[in-house]
């Protein structure tokens, strides 16, 4: 079975969402969504607290508040939301072999976006050694046991992360009735370290590291090592979540071909979004891990406009690093930059910044951007480049960049 539409969209997140509800406005019912999940949402719908629609929707509102007004918002412009559904393969360039209870199918698409989100590393993937007992979670299993099946999860927690979804799954902790005793994260420096222990009373200790869970049948401890001198003490609980170490789920990109950045691990784009396959673009957190939802929904607005243009005969897109364009690459102790190219006549990235990732704690970073042994740039910004969070720079920084020179690096003065 064969179906045309005008646009296939992959994944019914926020950035999902936004995108189905922005493209239908011009193409109506020309627009479907894909999405795994028997309801569209992504990781709003289980996350049970406020916090959200602040940048897109200008209103603060629960997660699952958050993810019915994109859904809401999406079928009202006219798009059609497909639950339950897997796009298991491309059939072609723009094709898609989608498998549902209903049936196999390939979708045929004039452009096609992947916002298929990202995940958590589970503990088998962290290496983190001793027992392998009950009680251990990913902050996305512990929001569905709790709020989706309503299960109880234990009576003391040790998070692991320090990052704004680790302060995410205290509070998920705290509506089940598990206490949480104590947070725990390699970095130096934790985001929101001061306002966390404010709001919730829970201890941080940075510059730490798992070295054991233990526990037969039931988590009884961890074992906790400073980085700094070796030392290590146990910490009685019954339950460990893993929170952050994000890893795009960027399969469906790497099948269809596309380029993956050695930074993010999602596909690499252009500042339209566009990947190096033309007509398909991606938006989200799959182009890197990971941002707020509406920051992503913001995604997801933008590459609205890219696939209007590109149906309409605009440029094909390719984020290769060629055909007209300029690399973009960063310097430790930045640890990776998107989007990843630049276009003569191409938009300004989303809400005019460049997002990078940063390895280490800088107050009022000065940021420099180089090209050819040329500085292009130079900006002091009055906000921190953190670990754990995304670090935002102006475009203007690398505005200057000769589009028929080399690539731009990006990274920190001393």
């Amino acid at each position: 079975m064969n179906e045309h539409v005008r646009v296939a969209i992959v994944g019914g997140g926020p950035a999902g969402l936004t995108a189905a509800a922005a493209l239908a406005r011009h193409l109506g019912d020309g627009v479907l969504l894909i999405e795994r999940e028997q309801e569209t949402g992504g990781i709003p719908r289980h996350s049970d607290h406020l916090g959200y629609g602040i940048r897109d929707l200008h209103r603060f509102v629960s997660g699952p508040g958050y993810a019915r007004r994109l859904t809401a918002a999406a079928r009202a412009a006219g798009a059609r939301l497909e639950t339950g559904a897997m796009v298991t393969g491309w059939a072609c360039e723009r094709s898609l072999e989608v498998t549902s209870p209903r049936g196999r199918r390939v979708v045929h698409a004039g452009a096609v976006v992947l916002a298929t989100g990202a995940r958590e590393r589970p503990r088998p993937a962290r290496h983190i050694p001793g027992d392998r007992p009950d009680g251990v979670y990913t902050t996305g299993q512990l929001q569905q046991l709790v709020h989706l099946h309503h299960r109880d999860v234990g009576r003391r927690a040790v998070v692991v992360g320090a990052e704004l979804v680790s302060w995410s799954a205290v509070r998920t902790l705290r509506a089940a009735g598990c206490r949480p005793v104590l947070m725990t994260t390699a970095d130096a420096h934790a985001t929101l370290r001061r306002a966390g222990r404010v709001a919730f009373g829970v201890p941080v200790l940075t510059g730490t590291r798992v070295a054991a869970v233990n526990g037969h049948g039931r988590v009884t401890s961890v074992d906790l090592e400073d980085l700094r001198t070796g030392r290590r003490h146990r910490v009685p609980c019954d339950t460990v979540v893993l929170t952050g170490d994000w890893i795009p789920e960027h399969e469906l990109a790497r099948t269809g071909g596309l380029d993956l950045d050695a930074g993010t691990r999602g596909p690499r784009v252009d500042t339209a979004l566009a990947t190096s396959r033309p007509g398909v673009f991606a938006a989200g957190n799959l182009l890197h891990p990971v941002d707020t939802a509406d920051a992503a929904a913001l995604d997801g607005r933008h590459v609205a406009g890219a696939v209007l243009a590109y149906l309409a005969g605009g440029a094909a897109g390719g984020a290769d690093g060629g055909a007209g364009g300029v690399e973009l690459r960063c310097a430790a102790p930045l640890r990776w930059i998107a989007p990843q190219l630049i276009r003569p006549g191409g938009p300004a990235p989303v809400r005019g910044r460049l997002q990078l990732w940063c390895a280490t704690y800088r107050a009022f970073p000065r940021v420099v951007a180089v090209q050819d042994g040329r500085r292009v740039g130079a900006a002091r910004l009055p906000w921190p480049a953190a670990p754990g969070r995304v670090f935002r720079v102006p475009f203007t920084l690398v505005a200057g960049a000769d589009p028929a020179g080399g690539p731009v690096t990006v990274t920190l003065d001393r």
